[in-house]
Parts: structure tokens; C-alpha cells; sequence
């Protein structure tokens, strides 16, 4: 190439570059108005964030009713509902909570992030969780029981479709003796519940005021159950801590939490899946119960009752994460003659787990008494007359009578109950017969039958009087006090005026005695009046 090529090409460089300039502007403006849209977007999944997190976070609401006296109910605005009996029991026993109804709905919008509390960002790869059975991530409903649904027919519950039970396996008491005892019908639901197909887990309502009675309760509990076929988590249910007459009413939240975390961790010690239980209003913002601590590490069952059950609600407004949701405490379920605690869970089981131990259990019975609470006595009795003594403080067909007891013959009582019923030891076997046909007066005598008085021969007795009386406005006047006897037939119909003589009244059924025309009749009552003075001569 020659020079003059060269400069012809040197002048002809500047003028294609010139031509890519538009070009190269087009490029930089798609450029910008990109990154304008990518940071509008940026900004905009920052303010949703908040709403996405929290529903995240919910990663198991099942609920369990393990409460005995603590609240579990907030109302729409998240105010704390006031203690109350748990679910399935009455305060100090233990059983699964007992939440408040919310308000129908919430009225926040549950994709609202200004209004919506943020629960922790948990990892449920890393809850502790046992490995004797693999856990599967559906929705599974069950309930939670104590002897206060009474005795209950685990084959009709598991044909209603219920998945599992949460079974009370006992509590520890209160007061000063502060003795751990089991739930009276504790092993026989989780015997009967396990024949009838359905799955197990327990709870266990705790008043520990140390680490160590906490971890001593959850040995307890581990031992307990050994022979059985647990294959949901065994939870902690731990309320009434704000009563003054609590052991734990002097401790505070992170003393509180410090106690549930030693039974959960033993309880994972001794080879099972631990639970938290706990009030919508307990946990939510940490209110008595640490929850980022123990959110970290177990799964939690809140207890929360929105003014309508699942799944018209179709999650609980805990904001918290939680794997099980108790709904409702007024459950209606075949098989059990009390309201019982509802629950949702998160999770469910394929297989059923083995018993720990692999020992079979004693054959275990219901507690008859369950329902009842029988005072302490020991003392002889006979009967008035006579009466049944039956194999439970029923007259319902599902009891039998097992023998009569008759008037002298002596049985040992060793229990009286408020409902009308008395414990009796008689041949060695625990019976039952109603207390007022019972004395402890080994000489009474049945009373000589009083002879029929001979005026009328009638059972209705009346109370003599002599008075003139009218009709208020008309009545019939019988030859019987009944409307229904044949033979009470009208005699005479009287109006207001015409007098007659009331020489006798009952107040029971409701009739007079009066003499009309010679005669002795019968009439209602309150269809008499005074007769006017004017009327008597």
C-alpha cells in the first residue's frame, strides 16, 4: 500500500466510527432504563420482603392442645386473652390448653407488612427430630386428650378419620408435694389409641421451677411411654407460671425458657421428637417464652382459636414458626363424650415407630373415675333397702350390675363423689352404688310401709283446709284429681259466682279438694279464686 493509500484510508477511519456513534447511544439508554427498572424492582421485593418472610416462617402450624390454666387466645388485635382451663382439663391438671376464640378472621391484612410481626428464619432441616421413624411433610388433624374426655372409644375415633393423638402422659403437681403423677387413663389411650391405628404422641403439663426437675420430668415422661408406639413429638406444656401461687410465678422469661429447654433436650436424649407448646399470646413477640431460642432448635405447637375453625381459617394468625396448630377446644369427635381439643399438624408419618423398650406393656383399663372426683373415706355401709353395685358410677348401658346389696349385709366404702355416686370394696372387687341409698347405720331398719289413710284411698295427698271458693272464670269439677284417669270423669262445671267448699290443697300436683252439691270433687287449682264476700250469707 502506497502513501497515498494510507491517507486515503487514514481519512476514511474517522468517518466509520462517526457511523457507530447512534448506535453505541441506543446501547447506553437500554443500558440505563434497565438498571432503573432492575432498582425499582429491588426496592419493590424489599417492601414485600416482610409478608413473603413471615409466611415462610410459618413452617408447621400443627397445634396441639397440651394446656391446662394458661390463655391461649388473642383477639384480632393481639391482646392477651385471659387464663383460662386448658383442653382438654381444668387448671393445675395438666391437660393441653384451652385458648380464647379470636375475632372471626384477622383483620390485618396477613400481606400487610407494616402491621405483620415477624417470626425467626428457622432451618426445619435442623429441628431435632428423631430417626426411629422418617417424617413426611403433609397435613395431618388429630387430637389431644387427658382423663377429663373420660373414657374414650379409640375405635369410632379412628373411623371419624382422625390421624393422631396427643395423649397427657402426666404432670407434676403444684403443690407442696410437688410429685410427678401420671394421667389416669394415660397408658390405656395410648394402648387403645396405638390397637385402634392411631398414631401417638404425648405431652406433659410441667410445673418445674428448676433444670433439673425439668429434665427429671422428662425421664419420667421417656420411661412412661417406652413401651409404646410414640411416633409423634412428645411436647412441653408448662402455664399458670403467673399465678402467685405458682412454683414458677418468681422466675423470668429467660429462667422460664432455660427450664423448657432442658426437657426438650432430654427429651431428644431419650430418643424422641421434643415439642414446645405454648398460647398464641405466650409466644407471640416473645411475651413469656424465649422463642428465637427455642425455635432454633424444636418444633413449637401453638394453641390459638380463630372465631372459625380450620379450614374455613385456613391458618392460624401466629406469626411465629410452628409445626402444630391447636384450633379449637370444642371439638365434637365419635367416640368421645366431652369437647375436645382440635389439631392441625404440619407433618406426618408413613410407618408407625417401635416402642423403646421392647417389652410389652400390662394389659391397661380406663378410669372410670375420670370424669368424677370422689373424696377419701373408709368407713362400713349397708344398703336402706337394697341397691346394684355396678362395675362403674353409671346407670348407662355401658354398665353392669354386679351384685344387689341388701338391707345388713356390710360393704367398705372408700369414696364418696359430689355427682351422687360412692366407691364400695365388697368381695375384694371395687364397685359402685348411689350414695343415698347407703347408710352407715349397720342397725337401720327399713320403716314399716304407712298405712293408706281410708278417706278417699287416693296417692294424692292434700293438706286440710276449709275456705269458699268461685271459679276465675269456668272449670270442671272430677270425680279424681287427673285429667288422664278414665274414671276421673266431670261431675259438675262451675263459673265465676257459684261457691264451693276447698277442704284440702296440693301443691305438688297442683289440684283442690272442694265440696260442691253433696259432693267431694276435684279441680285444678289454679283455676279458683277467692269467692267475693258478698257471695256468703
Amino acid at each position: 500500500m502506497d502513501f497515498e493509500d494510507m491517507r486515503e484510508n487514514g481519512n476514511r477511519e474517522p468517518h466509520g466510527w462517526m457511523r457507530l456513534l447512534p448506535i453505541l447511544a441506543a446501547v447506553l439508554i437500554i443500558l440505563v432504563i434497565l438498571g432503573v427498572m432492575a432498582a425499582q424492582r429491588g426496592h419493590g421485593a424489599e417492601e414485600e420482603q416482610p409478608g413473603q418472610s413471615a409466611a415462610e416462617s410459618v413452617t408447621d402450624p400443627e397445634e396441639g392442645s397440651v394446656g391446662d390454666d394458661s390463655a391461649r387466645a388473642d383477639d384480632a388485635e393481639g391482646n392477651p386473652a385471659p387464663e383460662g382451663n386448658g383442653a382438654a382439663g381444668a387448671a393445675g391438671n395438666g391437660t393441653p390448653g384451652t385458648e380464647g376464640a379470636d375475632h372471626a378472621g384477622e383483620e390485618t391484612d396477613p400481606q400487610e407488612p407494616s402491621r405483620q410481626e415477624q417470626g425467626s428464619q428457622v432451618d426445619v432441616k435442623q429441628l431435632l427430630v428423631s430417626d426411629r421413624v422418617q417424617e413426611q411433610a403433609r397435613v395431618t388433624v388429630g387430637i389431644d386428650v387427658s382423663r377429663y374426655q373420660g373414657t374414650v372409644d379409640w375405635s369410632q375415633v379412628a373411623e371419624s378419620g382422625i390421624d393422631f393423638a396427643m395423649i397427657r402422659a402426666g404432670y407434676r403437681s403444684a403443690q407442696e408435694d410437688r410429685e410427678i403423677y401420671a394421667d389416669t387413663n394415660a397408658r390405656y389411650n395410648m394402648q387403645e389409641a396405638q390397637a385402634a391405628g392411631i398414631q401417638v404422641g404425648v405431652y406433659f403439663f410441667s410445673t418445674a421451677a428448676t433444670e433439673e426437675e425439668a429434665r427429671k420430668e422428662a425421664r419420667w415422661v421417656a420411661d412412661c411411654i417406652s413401651q409404646y408406639q410414640i411416633t409423634y413429638p412428645v411436647a412441653f406444656d408448662c402455664e399458670g407460671y403467673e399465678r402467685e401461687d405458682s412454683p414458677l410465678y418468681a422466675l423470668d422469661i429467660t429462667q422460664r425458657t432455660d427450664i423448657a429447654l432442658a426437657f426438650l433436650d432430654e427429651i431428644y436424649r431419650q430418643g424422641y421428637t421434643p415439642m414446645f407448646y405454648g398460647s398464641s399470646y405466650a409466644m407471640s413477640g416473645s411475651n413469656h417464652w424465649d422463642m428465637e431460642r427455642i425455635e432454633q432448635s424444636y418444633k413449637v405447637w401453638v394453641s390459638q382459636y380463630p372465631a372459625l375453625p380450620y379450614p374455613q381459617t385456613e391458618r392460624s394468625s401466629y406469626q411465629g414458626s410452628h409445626a402444630m396448630w391447636q384450633y379449637t377446644n370444642q371439638g365434637s369427635v365419635p367416640g368421645i363424650g366431652q369437647p375436645v381439643d382440635v389439631n392441625v399438624a404440619y407433618f406426618g408419618y408413613d410407618e408407625t415407630a417401635g416402642a423403646v423398650n421392647g417389652q410389652a406393656p400390662d394389659q391397661a383399663y380406663a378410669d372410670v373415675e375420670a370424669l368424677m372426683n370422689f373424696r377419701e373415706v373408709n368407713e362400713t355401709v349397708t344398703a336402706k333397702e337394697s341397691t346394684n353395685l355396678r362395675n362403674m358410677p353409671s346407670q348407662g348401658r355401658e354398665s353392669s350390675v354386679l351384685w344387689t346389696l341388701q338391707n345388713g349385709e356390710a360393704a367398705l366404702r372408700t369414696g364418696i363423689s359430689d355427682s351422687g355416686w360412692s366407691r364400695l370394696v365388697y368381695q375384694e372387687q371395687v364397685c359402685y352404688a348411689v350414695s343415698n341409698l347407703l347408710t352407715t347405720d349397720l342397725t337401720y331398719h327399713v320403716p314399716d310401709p304407712t298405712p293408706e289413710p281410708a278417706d278417699d284411698g287416693l296417692k294424692t295427698k292434700f293438706t286440710d283446709c276449709n275456705e269458699l271458693m268461685t271459679a276465675k272464670i269456668e272449670t270442671n269439677l272430677r270425680a279424681l284429681p287427673s285429667v288422664t284417669n278414665p274414671d276421673a270423669a266431670v261431675v259438675a262445671t262451675i263459673r265465676y259466682g257459684d261457691v264451693v267448699v276447698r277442704t284440702g290443697i296440693n301443691t305438688d300436683v297442683g289440684w283442690s279438694r272442694v265440696e260442691y252439691g253433696g259432693q267431694v270433687l276435684y279441680c285444678v287449682s289454679s283455676y279458683l279464686t277467692a269467692a267475693p264476700a258478698q257471695g256468703v250469707e
